[in-house]
Parts: structure tokens; sequence; C-alpha cells
């Protein structure tokens, strides 16, 4: 196992439910210093763990372990932190409760806070809907977070964004006759269909037209969708995807008590130095939402990856994306704060 455990007790979502011995999924990289002001929290994206955030570390990267102590959390629901295949009856697998963003970064907080005792964070960064999170952090603890960099990451789901996920969803309700009490027989088999409705999203039309997968290895665009879309997907736990996907679809960093849904008002309260990159070409995260986001948060900087990768130009895949994403970090990490 090369990740920690943070066990955190019995929990009340923010839904009211209890959720008994509740736990994070973790790992760190690097040493925290003294002041204990070198902390960055990197939060993991849907159907991720902390091994997919790891092309952001390194030394001479932007999450250099030499200079800061990287905390990586797993999302709940990604099968490492609890989640429906690791959480005993009755909460187990389709009966797993409903968890929000707002309910991940509250643990991490207890996270950060109670096991290392930070009181300031130098970064919040992630991808997709660790995006979401680094948001999330902006606007809940506004004096703790110093600075944000959410990239192919909206601060919460619009419309048409959350009907992709319902697509996503369609298929493996459709798989179980959308019957809610046939949702346990559901397998690894029915993720096929949810990796081809995502295939279309996220990528862009031009990624397709001009066939870059074949720069990837794959001699076909059938290959292709079978090769990275089926078995990615194929490889999670439906119901691990079906309460990510929840997630997802209910992810709006207003839903704080703190803001009652005035998404505005907490875009306005980030105090944060954001650093806000959206995909060029994203067909579902788009570049349009995260300029209006941008123009709401105080010190934010809305400055577009340009790339025909679509949602995966923040995926650490493509190095003329990875650079630019790199290069930004960096940059954001030089900008002192009045914290």
């Amino acid at each position: 196992m090369d990740y920690e455990i943070f066990e955190l007790g019995d929990v009340t979502l923010q839904s009211g439910v209890m959720l008994p011995s509740a736990f994070l999924a973790y790992k760190t990289y690097g040493r925290l210093n003294e002041k204990k002001d070198n902390a960055i929290v990197y939060p993991t994206a849907f159907g991720d763990t902390h091994v997919q955030n790891e092309w952001l570390i390194g030394n001479g990267m932007a999450l250099d372990p030499r200079e800061y102590f990287i905390i990586v959390p797993n999302l709940l629901g990604n099968g490492l932190s609890s989640s429906p295949t690791n959480t005993p009856p009755p909460f187990d697998r389709a009966n797993f409760p409903q968890v929000t963003i707002y309910d991940n970064v509250q643990f991490q907080y207890r996270l950060v806070t109670e096991k290392f005792g930070i009181q300031k964070i130098a970064l919040v960064v992630g991808w997709s809907m660790g995006g979401i999170q680094a948001f999330q952090w902006g606007a809940s603890y506004p004096d703790m977070v110093e600075r944000i960099a959410p990239f192919a990451g909206v601060a919460k789901t619009w419309p048409q964004t959350f009907l992709v996920l319902d697509g996503m969803k369609a298929s493996l309700m459709a798989a179980a006759r959308f019957d809610s009490r046939k949702l346990n027989q559901l397998t690894s088999a029915d993720m096929r269909a949810v990796g081809r409705v995502y295939a279309g999203w996220g990528l862009s039309q031009a990624f397709y037209r001009e066939e870059l997968y074949r720069d990837l290895g794959y001699s076909s665009l059938a290959d292709f969708v079978a090769g990275v879309w089926e078995n990615s997907f194929m490889k999670m736990d439906p119901h691990n995807v079906l309460a990510m996907l929840w997630t997802g679809q209910h992810a709006d960093i207003s839903a704080d008590p703190a803001y009652n849904r005035d998404f505005d008002k907490a875009l306005g309260s980030i105090k944060a130095l954001a650093c806000i990159m959206p995909g060029s070409t994203d067909l579902f995260c788009t570049a349009d939402d995260n300029e209006y986001e941008a123009k709401l948060i105080p010190n934010a900087v809305f400055n577009p990856i340009k790339s025909i990768w679509g949602h995966f130009a923040g995926r650490g895949i493509n190095s003329a994306d990875n650079k630019f994403i790199v290069d930004n970090l960096k940059r954001l990490l030089t900008l002192s704060t009045n914290g």
C-alpha cells in the first residue's frame, strides 16, 4: 500500500446522513517545514487516485518535493477513501450515501489541520473534479488558502456539464433496466458503455479529426476507443462510479452553508491568488464557464490552455500542455500574498 489512511470516525455528511467509520486515503510528498507554510493540497479527480496526480510532482516540477509538502487526498468514492466498495453494510455498494464536494473538502481540512497542524496552505491545485475542490477550498477557507489553480475544472457543475455526467449515469441505469433495486447486480462489464459515452466528451473534435490517437500507438478510432476509454472505465467499479457521478453532478461551491447557493458571492469571497486554466477546447468544463467564474474572483488570472486535447489537456499526457501548466504553477508560486 503506497498511501496512508486518516480515520475520520463517524461523520455527518452535508445530507444529514451519518457515515460510520469514514476515512480518507492520502499520500504525501516532501517534508513540512518548521513554519508549516509550504503545504500544497492536490485533490484527485473523478475516477483517479493519487497515482494519476504524480505527473505534476517531482524534482524540477511545479510541485517540487524538495521545496513543498504536497498532500494528495483521494476523493470519497474513488475506491481508496471511503467508497461503496470498501464500506460495510448497510452503506455498501448502491447504498452508499450521497457525498458532496463540500464534504470532501471538510474532511481534507480535518486531515490538514488535525494530522499536520497546518494553518496556511500555499496552494490548492487540481484537474477536473480536483479543480472543483480547489475552488471549494478557496471559498470555504478564504483566510487559509493563499493560492488556487484549478485546471479543466469549474466552480460548479453547469447545466450542460450535468447532462454529460447524466449520460454516463444513464448507461449504467439502462444496464439495470432503470430499476434502482437492480443496481447491486452491476458489474465492471457494464462500464464499457460508460467509456463509450465519455469518449466523445473527453477530447475535442479536432483531436479526433486529426487522428492524434495514432501518436498514442492506436491504429484506428475503434482501437483507441476500446484500448483507452473502454479499458480505463472497465477498471472502475460501477458503484464507485455512480457515487462519484452524484458528487460531480451536484458540485457547487456555493452549496457551502456560508453562501446558501449565492454562486457569485461564493466566487467573490475567494481571497486566494487564482490561476484558472481551462482547456481551450474542453467540451464540458468549458473555457466560457471558467471565464465567467474568473471575472468574479478578485485576484484571478484567466489563462486557457490552448490545446486540441479538450478536457484532457489537463491530464498530464501531452507535453506542450504539461509545460504550460507547470510554467503557470511555478509563476503563481513565486507571487507573494498578503497572508
